[in-house]
C-alpha cells in the first residue's frame, strides 16, 4: 500500500455564528400555538392555581425570538464547525479511549420502549432494563474478577470519588477513620485518584517514577504507615506502561492494613487479559462510556462502573438491582451504604449501550479489542518516533508500552519555538478533529499523548503520522505558520488566555453574559 495521502486542501466552514440570543428580533415567533380551546379551559380550570405561588414566573422567559429557518441555519452553521468523532480521524485521546460507537446501538436507545421509560415507573414495568442492569453487572464481574458492582456513579471520575466514600466509610466504621487519614497515588495516575480522595478529606500523598518510568516501590514502602487509608492508582499509567510490580503494590499496602483501589481508565489494554481482582485490589471502576462502545458525552451521558469485593459491598450507593429468581427488584435496604451518589441508578442509556456491545463482543472480542488496541498503539510509535523533534517519555527502558504513549516535542520546541499547543492548532487545518497534550501540570515538557484503539485502521495510523510529520516539517521551516495556525478551521486562536484562568470573567448562561459584559 502506497503512502497515505493527507488532506493539504482540507477547508471547513467558517461561519463567525454569533450567540443565538444575539440574532433574536422582538416579535418574531418560530412556532405559534393555539390558545386553549374554551371547552378545555372549562374543564382544566385555572391552573395556575395549581401551582405554588414561589413556582410562578413573575415576568414571561428570557428567550430568543426566531423563526423557524433561523434556528435551523443556526443549529447547521454550528454543526458545520464541528470537528467530532464521526466526521474526521480523531485518534483517541490517551487516558480516554474515545473509540467508533456503532450506530446499532444509538437505534437501541432511541427506540420507544426505552426511550419513554421513567427511572419513577412502577418496577413491574421496568422489568425489562432492570434485567439489562443486573446481566451487565454480571458481565462487569467476570471482567473484573469483583463480587459486585454499581453503575449509578455519572462517570469515571465520580466513580472514583465512590471508592473514596467507600474507603471513609470503612475506615469510619472500624472508628479509624482520624487515624488512617492518607491516601498514596502515583504522578501518572489520573488526577482523580488524588482528587477525589482529597474532596473526600483525604490527605493525598504522590509517588513519583523511578529511572525506568515506573512509580518507585521503594518511596511506597516509605510512604505506606499506620495513617495509610488506601492507594489509589492507574495501571497502566497515562504514560503508557504497565506496572509489573503491580502485585507487590498492592501486598504492600495490604501488609500496612490499607485498601487498595484499582483506577481502570485505561482498561482497554487488558480487556480479557488481566483482572483486578488477581492482582489482589479490593476495589476498581470501568468507564462504561468509551471502554465498553458508548458516547463520551463530553462530560454528559457518561457513567462509571464501581466493583469491589464482597466485604466492601455493604457500602455500596443504594438502590443495588437485585433478582429473586421471579423479578428483579431494587435494594434499598442496606443500612452500611454510603447513601445514593446520583439519582436513580446511573445513565441507563449508556448501560444499554454498553451491555449491547459487550455482547454482540463476546468474551473473545473483548480480548481482541485489547490485542488490537495494544499492536496500534505500538505500530503507530515506532512511525512517530521517526520524526524530527519527537521522542517519548523515559525511554530506553526496554518495556512495552500498552495502549498510550505520552510523548514530548521538548527538542522541537527548542530549535523552532513551536509548541505541543502550536501543533494542537495546526492539526485542525488538516481536517484531523483531535489531539492531547496531557494533564496539567506537565510533569513531561510538551507532551503529546495518543491512544490509538482497536477502532482505528492501518491507514487511519498512517494518515496521522503524515500529518505530525508535515507539522514537524513546517516548524523547522516555516515556524510562523505553525504558530498562527489554525488557518483553514473554524476553530481560531483565543485573543485572551488569561481568561480562561479568571472565573470573574466566565459566564456559563446568558444572563451571567450580560451581567458581566455591563449589558443589563
Amino acid at each position: 500500500m502506497g503512502k497515505v495521502k493527507i488532506r493539504q486542501d482540507f477547508q471547513q466552514a467558517r461561519w463567525n455564528e454569533p450567540i443565538i440570543y444575539e440574532m433574536s428580533t422582538p416579535g418574531v415567533r418560530g412556532i405559534l400555538i393555539p390558545a386553549a380551546e374554551e371547552e378545555i379551559k372549562s374543564k382544566a380550570g385555572d391552573v395556575w392555581q395549581l401551582l405554588p405561588a414561589n413556582m410562578r414566573r413573575k415576568t414571561p422567559a428570557n428567550l430568543p425570538e426566531l423563526s423557524q429557518k433561523h434556528v435551523l441555519m443556526h443549529y447547521l452553521h454550528l454543526a458545520q464547525e464541528t470537528m467530532g468523532s464521526n466526521i474526521g480521524n480523531d485518534i483517541s485521546e490517551g487516558t480516554c479511549t474515545m473509540k467508533y460507537n456503532p450506530r446499532v446501538n444509538e437505534e437501541l436507545v432511541a427506540h420507544e420502549k426505552f426511550a419513554e421509560l421513567h427511572p419513577c415507573q412502577d418496577l413491574d414495568t421496568v422489568q425489562g432494563i432492570l434485567e439489562i442492569y443486573y446481566r451487565f453487572e454480571q458481565i462487569m464481574k467476570e471482567v473484573s474478577g469483583m463480587d459486585r458492582v454499581t453503575f449509578q456513579p455519572g462517570g469515571g471520575n465520580h466513580a472514583v470519588y465512590t471508592a473514596a466514600s467507600v474507603v471513609r466509610a470503612y475506615w469510619e466504621e472500624k472508628g479509624q477513620l482520624d487515624q488512617r487519614n492518607e491516601v498514596i497515588t502515583t504522578i501518572f495516575s489520573h488526577p482523580c485518584d488524588a482528587a477525589t480522595p482529597a474532596t473526600a478529606g483525604f490527605k493525598i500523598i504522590t509517588l513519583y517514577p523511578d529511572k525506568d518510568g515506573f512509580p518507585d516501590i521503594e518511596a511506597l514502602k516509605a510512604a505506606v504507615s499506620e495513617r495509610t487509608a488506601a492507594i489509589f492508582m492507574t495501571n497502566p499509567e497515562d504514560i503508557g506502561l504497565y506496572n509489573p510490580r503491580v502485585d507487590e503494590f498492592v501486598k504492600i499496602v495490604h501488609d500496612a492494613g490499607a485498601l487498595c483501589f484499582y483506577d481502570q481508565a485505561n482498561a482497554n489494554a487488558f480487556l480479557g487479559v488481566a483482572r483486578a481482582r488477581e492482582a489482589g485490589f479490593d476495589m476498581c471502576h470501568f468507564n462504561v462510556h468509551k471502554t465498553f462502545g458508548a458516547p463520551h458525552g463530553c462530560s454528559g451521558p457518561a457513567n462509571g462502573a464501581f466493583c469491589c469485593t464482597a466485604d466492601l459491598a455493604k457500602y455500596l450507593p443504594v438502590p443495588t438491582v437485585e433478582y429473586d429468581g421471579a423479578k428483579y427488584y431494587l435494594d434499598y435496604d442496606r443500612p452500611h451504604s454510603i447513601g445514593k451518589v446520583r439519582d436513580f441508578m446511573g445513565t441507563a442509556g449508556v448501560v444499554l449501550r454498553a451491555y449491547a456491545w459487550t455482547m454482540m463482543l463476546g468474551a473473545d472480542g473483548l480480548r481482541e479489542c485489547a490485542d488490537v488496541s495494544v499492536i496500534n498503539n505500538n505500530y503507530l510509535e515506532k512511525k512517530l518516533l521517526t520524526i524530527k523533534g519527537l521522542s517519548e517519555a523515559f525511554a530506553g527502558n526496554g518495556y512495552r508500552r500498552q495502549e498510550q504513549v505520552r510523548y514530548t516535542w521538548e527538542e522541537l520546541t527548542e530549535e523552532t519555538g513551536v509548541t505541543t499547543d502550536d501543533i494542537n492548532s495546526r492539526i485542525v487545518d488538516y481536517g484531523i478533529p483531535h489531539y492531547w497534550t496531557s494533564h496539567h501540570p506537565w510533569e513531561i515538557p510538551e507532551p503529546m499523548t495518543l491512544e490509538p484503539c482497536e477502532t482505528y485502521s492501518k491507514d487511519d495510523l498512517d494518515e496521522y503520522y503524515e500529518v505530525l510529520s508535515q507539522i514537524a516539517k513546517e516548524a523547522y521551516e516555516n515556524p510562523e505558520l505553525v504558530k498562527t495556525a489554525p488557518h483553514r478551521a473554524a476553530s481560531h486562536r483565543r485573543n485572551d488566555e488569561a481568561s480562561l484562568d479568571d472565573p470573574e470573567k466566565w459566564a456559563t448562561t446568558w444572563r451571567a453574559y450580560l451581567r458581566k459584559t455591563g449589558k443589563k
